[in-house]
């Protein structure tokens, strides 16, 4: 039976050509990205704040501690999702995996507004946990949702893409500016209340769904496993060096903060070699990643040449994401502390007019388009889910009363300085911005290969960080925080090409698993492909973290070319590959 068939009245209520209960998708993940990008751009921030002299205290945390802790959060909100989708698939159904996520991650938030160490750290366990449940399922939702009608999945995912910018433009800019302007627990308390409200929106509006997102029937899951053993079952080895690895992973990703922060090893300082010559904990990840890769290559040539081939090629991409998301999480860690620390943000007289008078267009215009939306959903659905209809106008509500409030504030003060989290919305208005001259362009003849795409991508990212080499060239070694200001041009430049790289990379990679991946095996890649994108996060917040220890060995620049190199160089040689990689592919475009 089709999905359309079983769910009459769900596609017969459309807004914008697609079914209401895609909109109610779209508002949820804004919310939800809303609360996790608001929490996001304040961690770092709060962690390393000075304790005495600024007027929004800290807990005066080094960098190296701050980033320690976020990159290992940062990585397990990759990895979780793994577990989480299971769970769905198996037991629980996506629907109720959204709201069990949602409900999660609100008492994270919540547990993150009481300013202590402990609640801090079961706050973002209860973060972690949550999107595990959260993030696979809601695109699974979509998937399911569409199933019958292929020929308009493209857009469905295009207009959910920008629920997730228009969640984290807000999300960032609010949460920052009530943290920076009022104190710490108004940003993470705001963040917490929209999660709140965006998961009672979502479940009252369950009778728009009919059966989309339940659980799966158990004859159907047992014959899609029993399918998937048939064609290349899990011999005794593999399973062994799963739990090998992940055991192995999991201990490595949680000694980092905890060696650093509380000075307790659960892995032990030196094995095999001695600690001068490598840690040992570097050594236990090494062998984990050889035994990773042996299980890897293992499964991928039991398969036949043509399919093992294009996993091969996957594989490839998959190893230059982690160079990626190295460089471009540092907007997370590095990029918060110079915008605070080495940026000059003070505005007064005309610079203040105009940045206030941008700043109102850039928020209020795209606070008013989705407003609209939600009137137009409210229209076609006000009889059948009243009650979440009324939530988001609670919502938006909420959410045009702090605006105003923001615009006000600023528009009357005589001098003011523009918060740290600011900058980090840029990442999504570009996004907004940029996307669909992206999309003419992959739709045009000039659509280049995958992996032209991913060059670009990378050598992009690298040029941002020249950027901010070239602009931090007068920040001198062992410069101390505050004594020395960049112009906001340099930054607002990086992340204008951070975004214009991302947006070469990063949707072209998830395109590629259902493409290059046999269906049996595309969510065991998947998780390899949440994996690298873990890595490359907990790589950069390590990384990141050690800012204030190049600052004062080297200088600022030295830090930022570190960043410039890297996806420079791994993007030259992807567009090297290009020919091998095509070969791998088969005529897969």
């Amino acid at each position: 039976m089709s999905t359309e068939s079983a769910n009459p009245d769900f596609f017969k209520s459309k807004v914008l050509g697609h079914p209401s209960g895609l909109f109610v998708l779209f508002f949820t993940e804004m919310w939800e990205r809303f609360s996790f990008y608001g929490m996001r751009v304040l961690l770092v921030n709060f962690l390393t704040m000075a304790v005495a002299g600024v007027a929004m205290p800290g807990w005066g945390w080094s960098s190296e501690n701050a980033g320690a802790l976020f990159g290992t959060y940062a990585g397990l909100l990759y990895l979780t999702p793994i577990l989480g989708g299971m769970i769905a698939d198996r037991f629980i159904g996506y629907r109720w995996a959204v709201v069990v996520g949602a409900g999660i991650m609100t008492l994270g938030h919540a547990a993150m507004a009481i300013e202590s160490e402990f609640m801090l750290y079961f706050g973002l366990a209860l973060l972690v946990i949550g999107t595990g449940f959260f993030k696979p399922n809601m695109t699974s939702i979509i998937s399911e949702m569409y199933k019958d009608l292929p020929e308009k999945k493209d857009g469905a995912y295009t207009i959910f893409y920008m629920g997730v910018n228009a969640g984290a433009f807000f999300g960032m800019m609010l949460c920052g500016y009530l943290a920076e302007k009022v104190g710490w627990s108004w940003g993470f308390g705001l963040a917490g209340i929209f999660m709140l409200l965006g998961t009672l929106q979502f479940w009252m509006a369950k009778p728009l769904f009919g059966t989309i997102g339940e659980v799966p029937k158990k004859e159907k899951r047992e014959a899609a496993a029993a399918a998937a053993e048939k064609r290349n079952p899990f011999t005794t080895l593999d399973k062994i060096l799963i739990l090998l690895t992940s055991v192995i992973g999991v201990l490595f990703i949680f000694n980092d903060p905890l060696s650093k922060i509380g000075n307790i090893n659960i892995l032990p300082q030196e094995f095999i070699v001695s600690k001068e010559t490598l840690a040992g904990p570097l050594v236990v990840i090494l062998i984990g990643l050889v035994l990773f890769l042996f299980l890897i290559v293992g499964r991928i040539l039991r398969y036949d040449r043509i399919v093992r081939d294009r996993m091969f090629a996957f594989i490839v991409f998959a190893f230059f994401t982690v160079f990626f998301w190295m460089s471009f999480e540092q907007a997370a860690t590095s990029l918060v502390l110079f915008a605070r620390d080495f940026t000059d943000r003070a505005l007064d007289g005309n610079s203040l007019v105009i940045f206030n008078t941008v700043n109102a267009l850039l928020t209020i215009i795209p606070l008013g388009i989705i407003t609209w939306v939600l009137v137009l959903l409210f229209k076609q659905t006000k009889s059948v889910i009243l009650k979440s209809n009324i939530t988001l106008f609670v919502c938006f509500g909420l959410m045009w009363g702090i605006v105003l409030w923001m615009l006000y504030r600023e528009f009357t003060s005589e001098n003011s300085e523009v918060t740290v989290s600011w900058f980090s919305t840029l990442n999504s208005f570009f996004i907004i911005v940029f996307a669909s001259l992206y999309t003419k362009w992959w739709d045009s003849k000039y659509n280049p290969s995958a992996a032209v795409k991913y060059g670009l991508g990378l050598i992009i990212m690298g040029l941002g960080f020249a950027v901010l080499a070239y602009g931090s060239s007068a920040i001198p070694q062992g410069a101390v925080a505050g004594t020395v200001r960049v112009s906001m041009i340099w930054l607002i430049l990086a992340y204008l090409l951070h975004t214009l790289g991302e947006l070469c990379l990063a949707p072209v990679g998830l395109s590629y698993v259902s493409k290059l991946v046999p269906g049996r095996m595309i969510a065991f890649m998947f998780g390899m492909w949440y994996l690298a994108i873990a890595i490359g996060n907990k790589l950069a917040a390590s990384v990141g973290g050690m800012i204030d220890d190049i600052v004062r060995d080297y200088d600022m620049s030295t830090f930022f070319l570190i960043f410039t190199f890297v996806p420079l160089v791994a993007g030259g040689i992807v567009i090297l590959l290009n020919p091998v990689l095509k070969k791998l592919m088969h005529g897969v475009k």
